[in-house]
């Protein structure tokens, strides 16, 4: 696979490590944590590691210039209380680190990122008041305090910083308006050009009532539940989570399918947004795929936009530029023909979420759920995607990829009476804070998800 532009992602152990020792300490000290990331991995197939939103940790030259040498550097996106600083690592997938002030200079802060305060305290019978507004921008919960640790968790919707504020009245009212227009709005189209453009038009609802990064929060919460509502082994997984409270706050990616003609009204709903352009895939002239990486700085949500790409224009910025239809389709130009544009009625193709990479192959497996082959499998970067869902082919569509060429009479026959497969949850797991992805071994399993195989 061919890679387009300037990133190149690095493997940072000893980042890890300077993580790794403060979780450590977290883990021998607090009771309350310790047997949570027990319980974790059994009853989610997840690691504790990848529910951290930050940590805390006392303030020292020392520790600046350590954050520094590291990778770390200041986020000029995260506001934060007086007396704390917070550090990113852009390069890289870790929790921030935020440095604190004298003030309880050997206490310990380490914070989860469940996806909802109140049901997380509920399934853990907990009675302790969460800080910050219902719905707003940031709350916490403190958990447990044990030998100068504090174990706590937060809620975010739409928001990179540190600071809670109290919403006015008419912060519901919009916020309601703006979640139900969304989660109402059709998703099938004649014309699908006529949907990207009424999309354009609630985004900008949207945007004029709540802001920008809060339109994206809810449009990708609504995004996420409707690609479990089509996928029985995400509902599988979602509810597992779900017995400890913890919702989807452990997503990696989410992958969109598009025809080679709508990828740019795509991007520019995800630019919109406020998505920012990373680099751009071609898998091979065997594969016949590319994709168009874009990333959230403040909602950190990764997208992959693929479409079918032909040799001859990989130099092409596809993500703004429309290619002609091919009557030749490849995997992903089938799928959207079978299905439609992930953007509307088929919905996300896959999300990809960090787990214990043998762990969920093995969880799932008890319920039923087989997994495909991995598609990387290094000691940094394991991917698998679980068995496709299968779904029911439209008539409709098949006849028209049947009178087009694209598909044969015995295809079309196949796809009326088995269906096609649709979408996947992706079993991932990273280590060393590596945040990029195979470049090689993906095309293969893009070719083995082929509705014609």
């Amino acid at each position: 696979m061919k890679k387009v532009g300037g990133f190149d992602w690095k493997r940072c152990p000893n980042a890890e490590r300077f993580i790794m020792q403060y979780v450590d300490t977290l883990l021998e000290a607090n009771q309350w944590a310790a047997g949570f990331a027990k319980s974790l991995r059994v009853k989610t197939s997840t690691s504790f590691f990848d529910w951290i939103d930050h940590i805390v940790i006392p303030d020292s030259a020392h520790t600046r210039t350590m954050l520094g040498e590291l990778g770390f550097s200041k986020n000029p996106l995260a506001e934060t209380p007086p007396g704390l600083s917070a550090y990113s690592h852009f390069d890289a997938i870790f929790p921030d680190i935020l440095v604190k002030e004298d003030r309880e200079k050997s206490v310990l802060e380490v914070a989860l990122k469940p996806e909802s305060l109140p049901a997380f305290a509920a399934v853990h019978g907990m009675t302790h008041a969460v800080e910050g507004e219902p719905l707003s921008r940031y709350r916490r919960l403190i958990i447990s305090e044990e030998r100068n640790t504090r174990f706590l968790a937060v809620e975010r919707r739409g928001y990179r910083g540190y600071v809670a504020e109290t919403p006015s009245a008419k912060y519901y009212t919009e916020y309601d308006a703006a979640e139900s227009l969304w989660r109402s709005r059709c998703r099938w189209y004649e014309n699908e050009g006529d949907g990207f453009h009424e999309a354009r038009g609630m985004i900008d609802e949207m945007v004029s009532r709540v802001g920008r990064d809060l339109a994206c929060y809810l449009i990708f919460k609504a995004e996420r539940d409707y690609w479990a509502y089509r996928n029985r082994a995400v509902r599988l997984q979602k509810g597992r989570q779900d017995t400890i409270g913890l919702g989807w706050g452990n997503h990696d990616h989410h992958t969109f399918r598009c025809s080679r003609r709508h990828m740019p009204d795509l991007i520019e709903i995800l630019e919109r947004l406020g998505f920012m352009c990373r680099e751009r895939f071609y898998a091979g002239e065997d594969a016949g795929w590319g994709a168009q990486v874009l990333e959230h700085p403040a909602l950190q949500i990764t997208v992959f936009a693929d479409l079918d790409l032909a040799p001859e224009e990989t130099e092409i910025d596809f993500a703004h530029q429309a290619l002609p239809m091919k009557k030749k389709l490849g995997t992903v130009g089938l799928w959207v023909g079978l299905h439609g544009e992930s953007f509307f009625q088929a919905g996300l193709h896959h999300v990809a979420g960090r787990f214990d990479f043998e762990r969920l192959r093995k969880d799932l497996a008890a319920e039923g759920i087989g997994t495909m082959e991995p598609f990387s499998n290094f000691d940094f970067l394991k991917q698998a995607f679980t068995e496709g869902q299968v779904w029911q082919v439209i008539p409709e569509r098949a006849k028209r990829l049947l009178d087009d060429g694209c598909i044969t009479a015995r295809q079309y026959n196949r796809f009326i009476k088995d269906g096609a497969r649709g979408s996947h949850l992706e079993n991932l797991q990273r280590k060393e804070g590596f945040k990029g992805f195979n470049q090689k071994s993906v095309s293969a399993i893009i070719r083995a998800t082929d509705p014609r195989r």
